[in-house]
């Protein structure tokens, strides 16, 4: 009888995991800048694949407290596209200058993935992983 409970509850996880939402997608400009110390106090570099998102987004995540650094947003994995690729950054950072509340900035290295840096701003759309 155990072994039909344990069996049943183990099926059921595996269901409930195949019916998750899926993350929504957003919509806003990308852009680049040189990363530093951000907000997340995580000092990083123009090679990685760091971002900081929108100040909107970045306050309206949840969680957290008056420290930056505590913000749930900090550390997580962001999937971008543009013109049929594909990049992955880490949030690390808030981005106090973007107008939009889907605007990500990241750093060339990720930047360079999606579109020359000549370009300077792209149509992007992003989902948190």
């Amino acid at each position: 009888m155990f072994f039909i409970a344990a069996l049943l509850y183990a099926l059921l996880a595996v269901v409930s995991l195949g019916n998750a939402a899926p993350a929504p997608v957003n919509s806003g400009d990308g852009t680049f800048f040189t990363p530093g110390l951000g907000a997340c106090g995580y000092n990083n570099n123009e090679s990685e694949h760091v971002a900081a998102v929108s100040h909107q987004f970045f306050d309206s995540f949840g969680g957290g407290s008056s420290n930056p650094n505590d913000a749930p947003i900090c550390g997580k994995m962001a999937t971008l596209h543009y013109g049929g690729k594909t990049t992955t950054v880490q949030i690390v950072d808030r981005c106090a200058g973007c107008s939009g509340p889907s605007d990500v900035d990241m750093a060339p290295a990720a930047f360079n993935d999606l579109a020359d840096p000549s370009v300077g701003r792209i149509q992007i759309t992003w989902t948190i992983n």
